[in-house]
């Protein structure tokens, strides 16, 4: 595209002057020359035709003069468009005043071509740094919108109705919840009827950050329940992902996972702790235990892999809490961890409160800890409780 130049001069040779002067870079298309003869007409053309580059103005017009024009041109707030002002010699105090007011350059009369050419050269240079760094704006604005409607959905897919199994509701409680550390995580939590007795659930954390690793929770999630409602023991369903993703990951992804599935009539756990944080029991008098470490790898690592297994029984009046590392490695300003000892003190005093407090009171503690430190990692963490 060829640079805009509108000439504002009540001189009418400079018109031929400069068309004389300009006709290579004219003929070629690299400059595109357009003339008024006072400030009141060019205003009318560049509120016509807004994609002029370089206005070159004259200061002492009739009917409205180069400083006038200069305010107005100010108005249009365009800051790819630059104001090259042109006075005698001499009068340098409006020149002053010009350049005071935003004019980019200014030559004075006679004006010497060759510097003239010069200064718009100069001023192109700026021009084409000014539009490069619009479209990186524009750019960034639209990844912002994206990343905010991704947000949205990550959000949505997650089951967000609390209490979900209200036909269970003398049985099982259940909440959950998750604050990514950016736009988008990595994190996720999940829940769904098996059959009339079994509930199956699970919590995740995908390494990484950002986009690829929302692309990869939300895939990961989707195998996961589409898998596991089929009623399959965790081994199995668990040994299935784990190929599909490891046949198909990109850049060594992986997940860790706790998948479990809760017998409402004995209160009996099968799960498969891929990788992942021991979560903790809040038994009903107070006592708070954490399940043993994991003995299987994370998801997402090798596709040849057997998943191991375990079982563990739910008391009536027991609390299961499943977390991400987000909990436990969040720091505060000292860079001082949460930790594990932490989490487990502040539980003991949860016994006899719902999953909803219970999550509110971690999420309070952690928060109080951080102090003013930032959040470095999504923080998740689900609930279950044998009523």
């Amino acid at each position: 595209m060829p640079v805009k130049i509108l000439s504002v001069d009540d001189e009418l040779d400079l018109e031929l002057l400069l068309t004389q002067f300009f006709r290579k870079k004219i003929r070629k298309g690299e400059y595109e020359f357009h003339f008024a003869h006072n400030g009141l007409e060019a205003l009318t053309i560049l509120l016509q035709e807004k994609d002029f580059d370089i206005i070159l103005s004259d200061i002492n017009m009739p009917e409205m003069d180069g400083l006038t024009l200069l305010t107005k041109i100010n108005e249009m707030q365009n800051p790819a468009m630059k104001c090259i002002m042109v006075s005698a010699y001499g009068d340098m105090g409006n020149i002053r005043q010009a350049m005071n007011n935003g004019a980019f350059d200014f030559a004075t009369k006679p004006i010497d071509l060759d510097d003239l050419s010069l200064t718009i050269e100069k001023a192109i240079e700026h021009i084409t740094y000014i539009k490069a760094m619009q479209k990186e704006h524009q750019q960034l604005e639209t990844i912002k919108g994206d990343l905010a409607v991704a947000s949205e959905i990550q959000q949505a897919i997650l089951p967000r109705c609390f209490p979900p199994f209200p036909e269970n509701a003398g049985q099982l409680e259940i909440a959950a919840s998750m604050r990514a550390a950016s736009d988008v995580g990595g994190d996720f939590y999940d829940f769904f009827r098996i059959d009339d007795h079994r509930i199956g659930f699970v919590i995740a954390d995908v390494s990484g950050k950002g986009v690829p690793a929302a692309i990869f929770m939300a895939v990961s999630r989707t195998l996961i329940r589409a898998t596991g409602i089929k009623g399959v023991n965790p081994s199995e369903c668990i040994t299935y992902c784990n190929r599909l993703l490891a046949e198909e990951s990109v850049n060594s992804m992986f997940v860790t996972i706790f998948y479990g599935i809760y017998d409402l009539t004995t209160g009996e756990v099968s799960y498969i702790n891929a990788g992942h944080n021991p979560p903790f029991v809040v038994l009903a008098k107070g006592n708070v235990e954490q399940l043993p470490y994991s003995k299987n790898i994370i998801l997402g690592f090798t596709a040849d892999y057997q998943f191991v297994e375990e079982h563990f029984q739910l008391g009536h009046g027991d609390t299961l809490l499943l977390y991400t590392d987000g909990v436990t490695e969040a720091t505060n300003v000292r860079k001082e961890e949460f930790g594990d000892q932490r989490l487990k003190e502040l539980l003991k005093s949860t016994s006899k409160v719902g999953c909803q407090e219970m999550i509110d009171k971690v999420k309070a503690g952690v928060k109080t800890f951080a102090g003013e430190a930032e959040q470095s990692d999504d923080i998740t963490l689900l609930a279950l409780r044998r009523l």
